[in-house]
């Protein structure tokens, strides 16, 4: 079974509690999910199954969407309400306008430390494991950006919006710089993923309602889960080069324009699907095969 499921994750279930399940209902050993949703988040989580393991950082790289509820006044180890609480404030103080003001600051590119609790490895060892033993080392902050926030809600000390934002974007650390930047603490309340590339909710199956008997219906190509990225169709003769790994110069491998740097879902000239693709400046290659 090859193919990517666009799975809507409940609360109370860890990422690889889905994959498990996953694996069972479709007899398939190689399974992976594109993107860790926290065991209390809930929303879209894309599965990959057998070959369309293969395109998992691919489907990674889009833009996520996400609706995001947190709390001003209070901190707490983790950023969101499964920690221990750190620090209370008091917002009586804080207004709309300065609410709205601090959360419009993060439009854009920025910086972005991950929380203790993540998955990311510091000399080896994940943060999560460094956290639990109670120790807290540096963390680097690393270029994420928040492409937009919209339908913000301001009922302090809560607040609502959607936040559709990079590959490596931590929500809950949104919260507390939104909350370090009014000078009261933040923490996030509820979390759900609307959105990850292609794959939206209003299109996904409940993983309870997934079954050995309706999962076919739900399985999408590996092509139809790359079409994010723009097509590009290869001229006779050129497809065996490509897919035996040589890198092509020639001006005559596409009647398109191609732009360096960009990966393109690349087609020979019988409309057939090879793999993903990019041009740089010593010429145009196969990046992922996936014939």
């Amino acid at each position: 079974m090859n193919g990517v499921l666009n799975i809507f994750k409940n609360s109370g279930m860890s990422s690889f509690d889905v994959v498990r399940i996953v694996r069972k209902v479709a007899c398939e050993k190689k399974v992976g999910h594109t993107g860790t949703l926290d065991p209390e988040a809930i929303g879209v989580l894309p599965v990959c199954l057998g070959k369309a393991t293969k395109i998992i950082d691919y489907i990674m790289n889009d833009k996520k969407s996400y609706k995001v509820k947190f709390k001003l006044g209070v901190t707490t180890t983790t950023y969101d309400l499964e920690g221990e609480i750190l620090s209370e404030s008091d917002t009586s103080n804080i207004t709309v306008e300065e609410t709205l003001e601090a959360i419009n600051k993060f439009k854009g590119t920025y910086n972005q430390v991950p929380p203790m609790y993540s998955a990311l490895k510091k000399n080896g060892v994940r943060l999560y494991e460094l956290a639990r033993k109670g120790i807290e080392v540096e963390r680097e902050g690393r270029p994420i950006t928040i492409y937009d926030i919209k339908d913000i809600e301001i009922n302090l000390p809560y607040i609502s919006m959607e936040v559709t934002c990079s590959k490596g974007t931590y929500i809950r650390s949104l919260c507390y710089d939104i909350g370090e930047a009014l000078k009261v603490g933040a923490c996030m309340t509820d979390l759900r993923r609307t959105e990850t590339s292609c794959f939206h909710e209003r299109d996904s199956i409940n993983i309870k309602d997934l079954t050995s008997e309706n999962i076919h219906n739900y399985i999408i190509s590996i092509e139809d889960a790359l079409k994010f990225y723009p097509k590009l169709k290869v001229n006779e003769g050129f497809s065996k080069l490509l897919i035996n790994g040589v890198r092509v110069m020639d001006r005559r491998l596409t009647n398109e324009k191609i732009d360096n740097n960009i990966l393109y879902r690349v087609y020979d000239e019988n409309d057939k699907f090879l793999g993903l693709g990019k041009r740089e400046l010593n010429g145009f290659k196969i990046e992922k095969l996936l014939i």
